[in-house]
């Protein structure tokens, strides 16, 4: 992509919200070029906020990708996730509001109506429009989008093909203020390589178990050590139920030994290095809704 200005240094924060499972993680992915946000099928696997860092010539977009806004239940592990996604709001230079193509739910509205009222820009991304053979079948789609809300772009793109990506990327920089880098140029996120040995276990045993333990599982990293070129890391699993442990481990032990080697090969090409991984799974019972065990674990703003 061409450099939108070839004169002036633009630089800002950028949040994306929408409810949870329309492809935000997998569009900050794309945008900042590296997988930071783990992905699954299953809604709500984005828990915390994450900042990644798009550096370019002239410019540098900070992204922050966010929990979905959703409607589903009181419990404190929902309000978590909901504050977390509600509290950059207020911090950001543009926001980017993700719906899936063909569709507006009531916890879309529930996003929008977040959103609405303020000052920030607006640019409304309709993912996976991929899905969508006949392009043309979608402008009825778009034409009712336009009047809910004064968006300053409308943009259909698909993140998992990376359509129409270049394009936004510049809407994106046109409305970034004027002003010096915020981060160094080598810098890609705020979070901790902790931080990501922690999600990225969590996100192969998302994918492995998603029917089996839709929300009750969480990761601890109890050891994350540099010896010479390896990181030897241990982690920790929680889960809240001696049934779901079980389930975890499996038959002999399988089914654990799988989702371990795979999360220990994702942290090998996102580390650059070999890594030697153990995992353990510990039963804490209602962990999810303990406000004290869930600040321990890092769910906390």
């Amino acid at each position: 992509m061409s450099d939108p200005s070839a004169t002036a240094f633009r630089a800002g924060f950028l949040a994306i919200v929408g409810r949870p499972n329309v492809g935000k993680s997998s569009l900050l992915n794309r945008l900042i070029g590296e997988k930071l946000a783990i992905t699954s099928h299953k809604p709500q696997t984005t828990r915390h906020s994450i900042l990644g860092i798009k550096n370019a010539t002239h410019y540098q977009i900070v992204c922050v990708d966010t929990p979905g806004i959703h409607s589903r239940g009181e419990q404190p592990m929902n309000r978590y996730l909901n504050r977390t996604a509600r509290s950059v709001l207020a911090d950001v230079d543009l926001l980017l509001f993700v719906v899936e193509a063909g569709r507006f739910t009531a916890e879309d509205q529930k996003v929008l109506d977040a959103i609405g009222g303020g000052d920030l820009p607006v640019i409304l991304v309709v993912n996976k429009v991929d899905l969508y053979k006949d392009k043309e079948a979608l402008l009825p789609y778009l034409a009712e989008m336009g009047g809910r809300y004064p968006f300053a772009e409308i943009l259909p793109v698909s993140a998992r093909k990376g359509s129409n990506l270049e394009s936004l990327e510049q809407r994106i920089v046109e409305r970034l203020p004027e002003g010096e880098a915020i981060y160094p140029e080598d810098q890609l996120s705020d979070r901790s390589e902790r931080f990501f040995a922690a999600e990225l276990i969590r996100e192969q045993l998302t994918r492995r178990f998603d029917k089996e333990l839709p929300y009750a599982l969480t990761v601890e990293i109890e050891r994350f050590e540099e010896e010479g070129e390896l990181y030897r890391i241990h982690g920790l699993v929680w889960v809240e139920k001696p049934g779901q442990k079980a389930i975890l481990i499996g038959k002999n032990g399988e089914a654990m030994r799988e989702a371990s080697t795979k999360a220990r090969l994702a942290m090998e090409r996102f580390f650059g290095r070999k890594v030697y991984l153990r995992v353990w799974v510990k039963v804490k019972k209602s962990w999810s809704s303990d406000e004290q065990a869930l600040a321990r674990l890092g769910y906390k703003e």
